[in-house]
């Protein structure tokens, strides 16, 4: 049963809290990872004093089963020390971002790490030049080495992409300028770019910022949402040519590299390491675009809910419904992620309770700490962290379970295998996260007692498709033209670049939609677009999501095992394989087929509701 409204004596405040305000057991026990510094300065000077040892290895790898798996080893008891100490100064200095002991631990860090790339470069480049049936003959020789049989399968699938070892450095000197469109990018967006002053909901003067932008257009205020939409965009039309220049250049910088490593495309280079067949993302545009109309219905349904003539790109993040706001405190969040996920079953609850009990989350906002959530992911022979802000919200719930469904994954991999798959990759960072909030969707809907609750949760799921699958969807497709384009040769314009950007928001959302002219020039700010076909994933993700948590509606604790062994399986086998052992099948249309799907019933479900 779910109680709301319950009191929590740390988040009756509306004033930020310094850390000693806030009770321990609503904090990180960051113990865990060490007892105290002396010990972190322990590891740092053993790992500072171990690198000179890796010249022991250099040009030894190929003479002896003994020497390539002594030097596998002790990379890995030295690279186990390092993400280590990485864990203990990346979340103390996420608790005060001010402090600058940690600022300092920090950067020791960082610069420990290049110290430890620099002296381990030559280990990668070495085994490619040991003959395949020579490594095969070396790991027959020992049974405790049988295990690393993918990790070399993995190294020698692109043996043919890596370069000699003249070319490899080549490419390392000229990559720092290869990334300078990138790093302008950033700068320009993030530091330099000066937006113009508008009138606040309240008549009040205030220069734009992203942060207010993104929090702005959930305003329930129309003349400000569309005052701060038109004025937002007006620095980046200015500046069109010069985001132009750097767009361009981006991609130039990436299909270099491409062709540099013998890919056939751009495409190609970003999906074929993680091994993920090219068709996935084509029958994840191809069926995102033969379902477009589902995205124009809701269109017409916010446009009727709304009360509105015409619908704008400033009209698709206010909630329909702002009479449904219910306060969940912590503890009832907790319950509430509890009592959804009994349906995967005793061993996972184990740990999820144990998570709760034990300090693994740090709840509360206090001064200087990291705003936002994220889980901490693998460290191995450590258990991960999530990071919260908890403002009494329905989406800090959704927030906690996707959070500890990142949690949960990071944990069983490091538990269940080796250090050398210890991890996953992006393509199946998303899905266990997703997989938590569509389970949470429907026991919330099973207990919701009012219609407008009922409408806000599929308002709420309604919009996570919307922004997750469509429109990444779209962006997916969008970069995909893009790279096509300049690969053929042809010149990209301001204009052509948003042109391009146009006919695929109209094919997306519809003619029901009105195109502001300042929703083309949304090329110019995002930053995915500089990250290399990395988007489509949050599509992806999303899809195989919405089956495994089909599969625990449907099959019970059947279901639960194969999401069990998925959370498990890390980088044991390829992302697509891990997959297909859980029941999901992304090389298919199937997954992508079944998000549609799910919206259009969802969309249902809420059209009976309002019609009712």
């Amino acid at each position: 049963m779910i109680y709301f409204n319950q009191n929590d004596t740390q988040s009756n405040s509306n004033t930020t809290k310094i850390r000693t305000q806030i009770d321990d057991k609503f904090k990180w026990n960051l113990t865990d990872i060490y007892p105290d510094e002396k010990q972190w300065d322990k590891d740092y000077k053993f790992i500072e004093n171990s690198i000179p040892k890796y010249d022991k290895f250099k040009g030894k790898l190929s003479e002896s089963a003994a020497n390539l798996f002594q030097c596998i080893k002790f990379d890995e008891y030295i690279s186990i020390k390092l993400e280590r100490l990485h864990l203990y100064s990346f979340l103390s200095k996420d608790l005060d971002l001010n402090n600058n002991h940690y600022q300092e631990m920090s950067g020791k860090i960082t610069n420990l790490y290049s110290k430890l790339s620099e002296a381990s470069a030559f280990i990668i480049p070495e085994i490619l030049q040991i003959d395949e049936n020579k490594i095969n003959k070396f790991l027959n020789e020992d049974e405790k080495f049988k295990i690393y049989s993918h990790y070399f399968d993995n190294l020698f699938r692109t043996k043919e992409h890596s370069l000699p070892k003249e070319q490899e450095e080549l490419l390392a000197m000229v990559s720092p300028a290869l990334q300078t469109a990138s790093n302008t990018f950033s700068l320009l967006k993030n530091a330099d770019l000066k937006f113009p002053t508008i009138e606040d909901e309240s008549g009040n003067k205030v220069e734009i910022s992203e942060g207010m932008f993104y929090s702005g257009l959930y305003s329930t205020n129309r003349e400000y949402r569309k005052r701060l939409y038109k004025n937002y965009y007006k620095p980046y039309i200015d500046y069109k040519n010069t985001y132009s220049a750097l767009f361009n250049g981006n991609l130039k910088a990436h299909i270099f590299n491409a062709k540099a490593r013998k890919y056939n495309s751009t495409r190609e280079s970003a999906l074929k390491p993680n091994n993920i067949p090219l068709e996935v993302y084509d029958n994840l545009v191809q069926t995102a675009s033969e379902n477009v109309s589902s995205n124009h219905r809701w269109a017409e349904i916010r446009k009727k809910v709304l009360n509105i003539d015409e619908i704008h790109p400033y009209d698709f993040y206010v909630t329909l419904f702002p009479e449904s706001k219910i306060n969940y405190d912590y503890q009832t969040g907790v319950t509430i992620v509890k009592e959804s996920l009994k349906s995967m079953g005793d061993e996972y609850l184990q740990i999820l309770n144990k998570a709760f009990n034990n300090r693994w989350i740090d709840v509360y906002e206090s001064k200087g700490k990291r705003s936002g959530a994220y889980s901490s992911g693998v460290t191995f022979g450590v258990h991960p962290y999530v990071l919260l802000n908890w403002t009494n919200t329905y989406n800090d719930v959704s927030t906690l379970t996707h959070e500890m469904g990142h949690n949960m994954h990071s944990y069983f991999t490091g538990k269940q295998q080796p250090y050398v798959y210890a991890g996953y990759p992006i393509f199946l960072a998303e899905v266990a996260s997703i997989t938590n909030e569509n389970i949470l969707h429907d026991y919330m809907m099973t207990f919701a007692k009012t219609k407008e609750q009922k409408l806000s949760l599929l308002e709420t799921a309604i919009n996570k498709i919307i922004t997750t699958f469509f429109r990444q969807t779209q962006f997916a497709e969008y970069e995909q033209l893009v790279y096509q384009k300049t690969e053929a040769g042809e010149s990209l314009t301001p204009d052509s670049l948003s042109s391009l950007y146009s006919d695929l928001y109209k094919k997306y959302y519809g003619k029901g939609v009105i195109m502001d002219q300042e929703e083309s020039y949304t090329w110019a700010r995002v930053p995915h677009f500089y990250y290399r076909f990395y988007v489509y994933q949050y599509a992806t993700g999303l899809a195989a999501s919405e089956l495994l948590a089909k599969m625990v509606k449907d099959e019970g604790m059947s279901g639960a095992g194969k999401i069990m062994r998925f959370l498990k399986a890390g980088n044991s086998a390829y992302p697509i394989d891990v997959l297909k052992q859980a029941g999901v099948d992304m090389t298919s249309k199937e997954p992508i087929q079944a998000v549609v799907n799910k919206m259009n019933n969802l969309m249902d479900q809420l059209e009976a509701i309002l019609d009712s």
